[in-house]
């Protein structure tokens, strides 16, 4: 079993830019493939962006392409989300997921959750 925290997330302007960070810990981090998903009110959790084991590989929501960039440090257990250029739409509470599966953008193939880092984005 893994267990995940996020963190990084707060208030910034629009524009602006946060780092969210994951820390796992219980298993090696290297043995998931992991996302970040978020869920603003009132609305469905969505996918943001998923990095394979050894961070070859990645995809992003359209909505975040060419703003968001996903990486990992295996060394350090920690899966980041590098966020530029926010929009007001971006705020959510995001999460960080961790999944024993091959690579999926679907929320419902991760297996671990964190307990999530609120991002508002301000005009």
């Amino acid at each position: 079993q893994v267990q995940l925290v996020e963190s990084g997330g707060g208030l910034v302007q629009a524009g602006g830019s946060l780092r969210l960070s994951c820390a796992t810990s219980g298993r090696t981090s290297s043995r998931y493939v992991m996302g970040w998903f978020r869920q603003a009110p009132r609305k469905e959790r969505e996918f943001v962006a998923a990095i394979s084991r050894s961070g070859g590989n990645t995809a992003y929501a359209d909505s975040v392409k060419g703003r968001f960039t996903i990486s990992r440090d295996n060394a350090k257990n920690t899966i980041y989300l590098q966020m530029n250029s926010l929009k007001p739409e971006d705020t959510a509470v995001y999460y960080c997921a961790a999944g024993i599966q091959l690579f999926a953008l679907d929320g419902d193939k991760y297996d671990y959750w964190g307990q999530g880092t609120q991002v508002t984005v301000s005009l």
